[in-house]
């Protein structure tokens, strides 16, 4: 049984192997498990995505998507259906921060070198292209808090714009302990990268993976399996950032999706 909330739901169902039925439109942000036949070919947009032994995929809808999406499947048997999946736009916030040390903004010259290096470490874990499964039993919150920044806002730092937010804060004392949003492997440990301080990320397969950032204490470690709900750290304001808070992210590959939208309102858990 798929479990995941909201809109993380199965794409396709498959009656009899033949009946397919598909969801006409995601909105930006979403996250959509499919069931295919077993063995079955799976392409999004041209491109072959994962398909695991008993027939699910992984289909994520930027920020900034468009659409349509193309979805197209090729059974064993033979012969291929295609379908085109509508986007539905949504309206982000604007965040105004203010009061971050100029550095934090607008980086000197002599710190590029260092922000390029952590970026290739996480660049590096969102290529990764497991065939474990972890996602099939959802995400909870890692956290239970005030939610001081949400996906996708449009952040104004120190009156500059920069790129949106590309997860959820949530606002807790500094030494607050957190778990794991879902089952995985953990697969990054860094103890101080520039904006996002101590960060560990954590791979649910098929390309799906979650960050932590800002914190004040690691309990894990690289390879380390962990269980939903497994405590990996406690909330600082490590890295870029104005006060104790957990930044939760959660990516397919490159594409950024709304880990709101995986759980549901944080009033709708307590």
């Amino acid at each position: 049984m798929i479990r995941l909330a909201l809109l993380l739901f199965c794409l396709w169902t498959v009656p009899a192997w033949a009946d397919w039925q598909l969801q006409p439109s995601y909105p930006q942000g979403s996250l959509a498990v499919g069931q295919v036949p077993p063995g079955s070919v799976v392409s999004i947009d041209g491109k072959r995505v994962r398909v695991a032994a008993d027939g699910l995929f992984l289909l994520a809808v930027g920020r900034d998507a468009k659409g349509p999406l193309t979805v197209a499947v090729r059974p064993p048997g033979g012969g291929e259906t295609t379908r085109r999946i509508a986007v539905t736009p949504r309206r982000f916030k604007i965040q105004r921060i203010d009061g971050l040390p100029p550095k934090k903004v607008t980086p000197p010259p002599e710190l590029i070198k260092r922000i390029v290096a952590d970026a290739a470490l996480i660049k590096a874990v969102r290529r990764l292209d497991s065939p474990h499964t972890d996602f099939r039993d959802g995400f909870i919150w890692p956290l239970r808090g005030r939610i001081s920044g949400v996906f996708g806002s449009q952040r104004i730092l120190n009156g500059k714009p920069r790129s949106p937010h590309r997860g959820v804060d949530i606002a807790a004392p500094t030494g607050t302990p957190f778990g794991a949003a879902a089952a995985g492997i953990v697969v990054l440990v860094h103890e101080d990268m520039f904006y996002s301080g101590k960060t560990v990320m954590i791979d649910h397969g098929h390309g799906l993976s979650s960050v932590y950032v800002h914190m004040n204490e690691i309990h894990v470690r690289e390879g380390q399996r962990v269980a939903q709900g497994t405590v990996i750290g406690t909330v600082g304001q490590t890295g870029r950032a104005t006060g104790p808070h957990l930044h939760w992210g959660v990516s397919l590959f490159s594409t950024h999706v709304d880990p709101e939208m995986l759980v549901g309102p944080m009033e709708a858990t307590q």
